[in-house]
């Protein structure tokens, strides 16, 4: 019934449908055909999306011949194959029937399978022995409409109509017709908003793509409104929308319910969060010195008196006594001191050249020990070290108490569970859903969690809705990507028109447009915020308040010099308190005061 030639060995399978039985022979260089199954065709239809996967599977050029004059047969023929995946657009399909052109006409507007993939029908007429070949366009100048593109009869033979071809591709050209497709707000590859009239004016990368893609093949991009991303891509399922052209990851199990296109971004699933904040500095006087200078400091303030006094006593005049005692050093040991913070010697010591050069040396030694404790300090109260934030997956899985995602967070929570991993199991079990990035990216600046979405997209919100009018961010993007992976379109199992968007859509990506794009629009929302945020602050009078406030020091910074007040003031008591005690108990005459 079809010849279908295939050199060098190549196979090339045939598959006779009929109203009685199926039969599938592969034809190869072999001169028997191997005959692969055989099923009834009234049978379940679970058996045919097995029986027409089998044939999908052999060869991919393959040519289908369906026989039926019932129009219930090659309905339901044209619900199966969708099924089985049978037919791809290098697949041809011919149908044979004794269907009136009425019929015809309206049968085959009604199916994907005859309407949209590379299908032809030879319609036998009753009463001759002549046939008519007929092809469905979806579009062309004249709009959609059944067009014969062929005939035979026994006197001229075949014979093509002028223009026409058997198998034509029906979608170089659309004509202007309105192509359906399916998106929601994903910034900054798609984004809508109210145009006048009530009309919605969409931008973005991906819908800068899809606009070229539209000039070039002539077509008017329709947007079918949707609620959530589920009904996105179930749309795309059931053929209702071409395709969503907003980015996807690629993944196994949504490979299951729709194909996508050419892979032309490489997103990454990251994460954003607060920085730390400050943590209380109780020990900020501590900071500006490391643990050794400070060791070294207290040897010397043990070490400089015990030399003074050995020196003042071994040279000082006989008549002024022993030298040294428990009382003399005590008061050596705070004149050395009180010169470490700045103060003069009020103690006398020995007049000699050696005693003079050890002071000489304590002052300087003081002075550089001061200045170098006053510089670090004064650095490490207006420049605070803030504490390390996470940056990689195993930092962001001990740190937070919960992570958030969007609606399609149920997608990758399904793909994470799946992982043996231990640390992804952890991550699947903070993960929560919520309505948009938004609420998200805000609940993680006020409670410690993070947010998990598209890189670009974070990008975009944090610039527009989550930085200061100085510039600075009140959310971080972590360094390391939860998951790299592999973005593109979504669209229906075998579309016959995946190979001219892929086409379409490398030669935007290969030109540079698509990331120029991205670039020009993240630039854009920076500089439309920041004006934004200063005019607000002109309006609101507050700009001398934060320029004031950004260089005034917290409590925070300053808490570890009121704390060495209150410890002192808890020593001084406790002292206080052990003297009145020791004046009750110790007649006046014994006690020492110096």
């Amino acid at each position: 019934m079809v010849h279908h030639g295939g050199g060098g060995g190549e196979r090339v399978c045939a598959s006779y449908i009929g109203d009685g039985d199926s039969e599938i022979v592969t034809h190869t260089a072999q001169p028997r055909p191997v005959i692969i199954n055989v099923a009834r065709v009234l049978s379940a239809s679970a058996v045919h999306c097995v029986l027409l996967g089998q044939v999908r599977r052999l060869s991919r050029c393959t040519v289908v011949v369906v026989v039926s004059h019932d129009p219930g047969f090659l309905s339901a023929f044209a619900e199966w194959s969708l099924r089985g995946r049978l037919l791809a657009w290098s697949t041809r399909l011919v149908v044979v029937t004794r269907l009136a052109l009425p019929q015809l006409r309206a049968l085959l507007p009604a199916h994907w399978t005859f309407a949209m993939m590379n299908a032809i029908v030879l319609n036998v007429e009753d009463a001759s022995s002549s046939f008519q070949v007929f092809s469905y366009l979806p579009y062309s100048p004249s709009g959609p409409q059944v067009v014969q593109v062929a005939s035979w009869t026994s006197s001229r033979g075949f014979v093509l109509t002028e223009g026409c071809t058997l198998f034509k591709d029906k979608f170089l050209n659309f004509y202007g017709a309105r192509v359906n497709v399916t998106a929601l707000p994903y910034a900054p590859f798609w984004e809508e908003r109210a145009g006048p009239n009530n009309i919605t004016v969409y931008s973005g990368t991906d819908y800068n793509t899809l606009a070229s893609i539209a000039q070039a093949l002539n077509f008017t991009v329709s947007v079918v409104p949707t609620s959530s991303w589920s009904e996105v891509t179930r749309l795309v399922e059931q053929r209702v929308a071409f395709m969503a052209p907003v980015v996807f990851n690629v993944m196994p199990h949504r490979l299951e319910r729709y194909d996508f296109s050419f892979v032309y971004e490489y997103v990454s699933m990251d994460f954003s969060m607060a920085p730390p904040g400050l943590r209380p500095q109780w020990k900020a006087l501590y900071y500006p010195l490391s643990g050794h200078v400070w060791l070294a400091i207290l040897l010397s303030l043990l070490l400089v008196p015990c030399v003074l006094l050995f020196v003042s006593g071994v040279l000082s005049d006989k008549r002024s006594g022993s030298g040294g005692s428990e009382r003399d050093y005590g008061a050596v040991v705070q004149g050395v001191a009180g010169m470490l913070l700045g103060q003069s010697l009020a103690l006398r010591l020995s007049g000699t050249s050696s005693t003079r050069i050890l002071v000489a040396v304590w002052i300087v030694v003081s002075i550089i020990f001061v200045s170098a404790y006053q510089g670090n300090l004064t650095a490490s109260l207006t420049l605070p070290k803030y504490p390390s934030r996470p940056e990689t997956l195993p930092q962001l899985v001990n740190a937070v108490k919960r992570l958030t995602m969007q609606q399609y967070g149920t997608d990758f929570k399904t793909f994470f569970s799946k992982s043996k991993s231990q640390l992804f199991q952890s991550l699947v079990s903070l993960i929560d859903i919520v309505p948009s990035l938004t609420m998200g990216q805000q609940q993680a600046v006020e409670h410690n969690q993070a947010h998990l979405d598209n890189r670009r997209y974070q990008q975009y919100n944090i610039a527009k809705r989550f930085t200061r009018a100085d510039g600075g961010e009140l959310l971080y993007i972590g360094r390391e990507s939860i998951m790299p992976g592999q973005s593109a379109w979504p669209l229906p199992h075998d579309a016959p028109y995946t190979a001219l968007i892929d086409r379409h859509l490398m030669a935007v990506i290969e030109a540079g447009l698509y990331e120029k794009w991205a670039s020009d629009i993240l630039f854009q929302v920076k500089v439309e915020n920041r004006y934004l945020r200063l005019q607000q602050q002109e309006e609101e009078g507050a700009r001398a308040r934060s320029r004031e406030s950004s260089s005034s020091l917290s409590l925070i910074q300053m808490q570890g010099a009121f704390m060495l007040l209150m410890l002192g003031l808890a020593l001084a008591g406790l002292v206080f308190a052990g003297e009145l005690a020791a004046r009750k108990l110790l007649p006046s005459e014994q006690l020492f005061i110096n």
